[in-house]
């Protein structure tokens, strides 16, 4: 990511940013971002999560994202053989001043995290001078 981005990963490395209590591993998800001259659009890939397992909060221009992946495995089965690891996700980026934060919209989809960031319009008025 270009060091002039509009939106921007944070410096921390793995496992220094705020972890949640949790038994199992929590993996960063992959994201690319995209910006118009409007709007920025993140799309981040998290397996096996849905609209209910996926958090998103803003708190300081700071926008994390978790996501809970459920046990895949069959009911009544006990696993025996993993080539792949089952664990949650979460990533967080920081915001400039060019994001709205009052106008942030998610979806997910087939386990692909679509988040739209509006951008601020710009405020250029006129300024009205009085005599004094």
């Amino acid at each position: 990511m270009q060091q002039d981005a509009k939106i921007q990963k944070p410096d921390t490395a793995r496992g220094q940013e705020v972890e949640r209590a949790s038994e199992r591993p929590v993996y960063t998800p992959n994201a690319d971002i995209y910006e118009m001259n409007d709007r920025f659009l993140v799309v981040a890939d998290l397996p096996g999560v849905d609209e209910k397992s996926v958090e998103i909060t803003l708190e300081k221009r700071t926008l994390t994202i978790y996501g809970r992946v459920e046990d895949p495995s069959p009911a009544g089965y006990a696993m025996r053989h993993s080539e792949y690891g089952v664990g949650d996700y979460q990533r967080s980026f920081s915001l400039t001043q060019d994001v709205d934060e009052s106008d942030i919209s998610a979806e997910v989809k087939d386990g692909v995290l679509r988040l739209h960031l509006n951008k601020r319009k710009p405020t250029t008025r006129k300024i009205q001078v009085r005599a004094g």
